[in-house]
C-alpha cells in the first residue's frame, strides 16, 4: 500500500477503499440498514410484491464542490410555474449514462426556491410529471432514500 504500488484501478483512493471493504467482508457481513441496495430489495419486495412500493428517490451530488444537484423544470399548463427539486425518481438510463429524470416533490415544499434538501424534509414525496435529462458523468455520488409510493 505504499506509494510506489501500482493501482489496479488508476485511483489510489479507490484502490484503498476496495481493499478496505474486501478485509472488512471477510470479518462480518457487510449489511447496511439503508443503501441503495436495500432500497431496490425493498421496492422489488422480496417477496412481497403487493408492498404498494414504486419509487426509490434518489439525491445527486454535483463532481464541482459535491453540493447536492438542484433540477428544475416547468408544469405544461403553466409553464411560468417553475419547480425545482433535490429529489428524483429515475425514469430510463442509457447506454451513453444520459437519464431522464423525474422531479419529486415533497407536498409540504413551499413554492420558492427549495431549501437544502434534508433541511425541511418530510418523508413525504410524490411524482410532479416533471422530468429532466441529464449527464450521469456529471455526478460524483448518488444517495439512495428508502422506497416509497410516489403516485
Amino acid at each position: 500500500m505504499g506509494c510506489g504500488k501500482v493501482h489496479d484501478t488508476g485511483n489510489c483512493v479507490c484502490d484503498i477503499l476496495k481493499e478496505i471493504a474486501d478485509a472488512q467482508q471477510d470479518i462480518v457481513e457487510n449489511c447496511c440498514e439503508t443503501s441503495c441496495e436495500q432500497s431496490i430489495n425493498d421496492l422489488l419486495g422480496e417477496g412481497d410484491r403487493g408492498n404498494g412500493l414504486d419509487t426509490v428517490p434518489v439525491l445527486l451530488y454535483c463532481k464541482d464542490g459535491c453540493k447536492p444537484f438542484l433540477g428544475f423544470g416547468a408544469d405544461p399548463d403553466d409553464i411560468r410555474d417553475i419547480v425545482g427539486s433535490f429529489y428524483f425518481r429515475v425514469k430510463r438510463v442509457d447506454n451513453d449514462c444520459c437519464a431522464v429524470l423525474e422531479l419529486l416533490r415533497d407536498p409540504h415544499d413551499p413554492d420558492e426556491k427549495p431549501e437544502c434538501p434534508v433541511s425541511q424534509f418530510t418523508g413525504h414525496l410524490q411524482s410532479t410529471g416533471i422530468c429532466i435529462t441529464v449527464d450521469l458523468n456529471c455526478f460524483c455520488h448518488v444517495t439512495c432514500l428508502p422506497a416509497i409510493s410516489a403516485f
